[in-house]
């Protein structure tokens, strides 16, 4: 995958405890830090938005949908 450099703006402390764990060997570097940050925030997000959208979800119309045609099936089954 292609990565791009940008310049970002951090906070002298944020900036320090990066640092810091970097010196402690928890990432190789700040890039890989910032980038694993990065990558975990937007799948949060992600995950946040799917739930979200569930909740919004009428199950009685969601279990019609799931049923439907099923009826059809059923009557070829086996007993």
């Amino acid at each position: 995958m292609t990565r791009s450099k940008i310049v970002i703006s951090l906070k002298a402390s944020a900036l320090e405890h990066l640092d810091t764990l970097v010196a402690k060997a928890a990432f190789p570097s700040r890039s890989q830090a910032i980038q694993q940050a990065e990558e975990e925030k937007l799948a949060r997000l992600d995950r946040s938005r799917l739930a979200r959208e569930c909740a919004d979800l009428d199950p009685v119309f969601e279990k019609m949908l799931a049923e439907e045609g099923l009826s059809a099936d059923v009557v070829a089954w086996p007993e």
